[in-house]
């Protein structure tokens, strides 16, 4: 039968192991170098705080291998590891919370808690149908979800103006009037030269 639990029997469920204490003489067996070893950079303050792939001051791994082609710089965006994201909304979404002639903001997105922040771009994806004309403002938009909202009889807006593909391209002038130039130039007919007199007509 086992022992009653009593305060003289307590004991921890599992034994207690000493605090390893070093710098306490040699006998203690952890003295003089305190287990640092002999000198070294291991052997100084600060020495276990290295940065993760630090090898000593070699050239690290890292820097040794090739590297891909590619963007990897901040102003690269948004390609590399520093790309952008952006919330996106679908048309049935649209369709579903908002009412014909409403305006869709932004703002009016995170009301109906179909997005979270207002700091991210928000692009309006053409999932889905729409049937309301409804007058959306957005930082982007797609070839699909412009032409439902347009063709529903509703309106685009861009927050953050619009891309150049949107864009009719810009005509230079100089080029406008050489080619203005050249088609009058080929309107224009050729003189016609008069005829020169034959030796064989008589003289009157």
């Amino acid at each position: 039968m086992a022992d009653e639990l009593n305060l003289h029997s307590l004991q921890p469920a599992q034994p207690r192991r000493a605090r390893k204490r070093i710098g306490r003489g040699l006998g203690s067996g952890k003295g003089r170098y305190a287990g640092r070893g002999l000198k070294g950079q291991k052997a100084r303050s600060g020495s276990h705080k290295m940065p993760a792939g630090f090898e000593g001051g070699q050239m690290p791994i890292d820097m040794r291998l090739g590297k891909l082609r590619g963007n990897t710089s901040a102003d690269a965006m948004p390609i590399g590891p520093f790309r952008t994201y952006t919330q996106p909304v679908n048309l049935r979404d649209l369709e579903e919370r908002f009412e014909a002639g409403a305006e869709v903001t932004p703002e009016a997105l995170k009301e109906k808690r179909l997005i979270r922040k207002l700091s991210v771009d928000v692009k309006v994806l053409g999932v889905g149908e729409l049937s309301k004309a409804l007058s959306v403002s957005a930082h982007g938009f797609s070839k699909t979800a412009r032409e439902k909202i347009e063709a529903a009889g509703g309106s685009v807006t861009w927050l953050r103006g619009a891309p150049a593909d949107t864009v009719a391209p810009r005509k230079s002038k100089k080029r406008a009037k050489a080619r203005a130039e050249s088609d009058a130039d080929a309107e224009e007919p050729e003189p016609t030269s008069a005829p020169e007199p034959s030796d064989t007509e008589e003289e009157v």
